[in-house]
């Protein structure tokens, strides 16, 4: 494999991390420096350096992030916004989110050193539920619910889908719904809405595959257990067979 995703791989740091480390000179396979990012190598055979210090497979870590609102996903950023690494401790390994959660957005968050499970977790093949409670400026009708579940066009002609849509609550001047995706596009349920000239009040996911939120406090970090990392290993098989 290239020599960034096998870094990536390893659990160093990420694929588009580990690119800007072989083109600055600081990798180096058995001993001889290389500056491509796709430099074949052997995994378990061929020694990698960085900064003449060994890399080593890392412990795979599987963590579940209950998000707040005005975090955005990712490593870091140009605006200098919060990040969701400011609630992980800063001994842990490199781990990255899977997926994303746009800033507005809250709710269950995976991160992982496991890069190809983190992208079995986000691919469309695998069909693994995405569950969202969303708050809209609206009182839902039947009707609402039934173009949800029917699919809506955007203006620029993307035709959005969820796998399901039903009414969870409702108060004088807004609706809970929720609405399950099995494959996402970007801001999939806002656009959605947006589309019907509706307005997004809170959108909190609740639940990725078997995996729930719970009653993990807000910012609150834990690590997966043995049983739920087994049952979204189970929920990706199944979804493979039926895809």
């Amino acid at each position: 494999m290239g020599l960034a995703r096998a870094l990536s791989k390893l659990g160093f740091c990420s694929r588009a991390q580990a690119a800007q480390l072989i083109r600055a000179g600081k990798v180096r396979v058995n001993g001889k420096l290389h500056r491509d990012p796709e430099t074949p190598v052997r995994l378990g055979t061929d020694r990698i350096e960085i900064d003449g210090q060994p890399v080593s497979a890392s412990k795979q870590i599987y963590l579940v992030l209950n998000k707040p609102r005005g975090i955005v996903t990712t490593a870091s950023d140009e605006k200098g916004r919060d990040t969701v690494y400011k609630f992980l401790s800063a001994d842990l390994p490199w781990v990255a989110p899977v997926g994303r959660l746009d800033k507005a957005s809250e709710g269950l968050l995976l991160l992982t050193n496991d890069s190809e499970w983190a992208a079995r977790i986000t691919a469309p093949e695998t069909h693994v539920d995405k569950t969202y409670h969303v708050q809209i400026a609206e009182i839902a009708d039947a009707a609402l619910i039934e173009t949800v579940k029917n699919g809506i066009r955007t203006k620029d002609g993307d035709l959005l889908r969820v796998k399901g849509a039903s009414l969870l609550r409702q108060g004088g001047r807004n609706s809970w719904l929720e609405i399950i995706l099995d494959e996402g596009k970007n801001r999939h349920i806002r656009r959605m809405m947006e589309a019907q000239g509706i307005e997004v009040l809170r959108l909190i996911r609740v639940a990725i595959g078997p995996l729930a939120l719970g009653d993990l406090p807000k910012s609150a970090v834990r690590a997966l257990t043995p049983e739920e990392k087994l049952s979204l290993d189970r929920a990706m098989r199944r979804g493979a067979k039926t895809s």
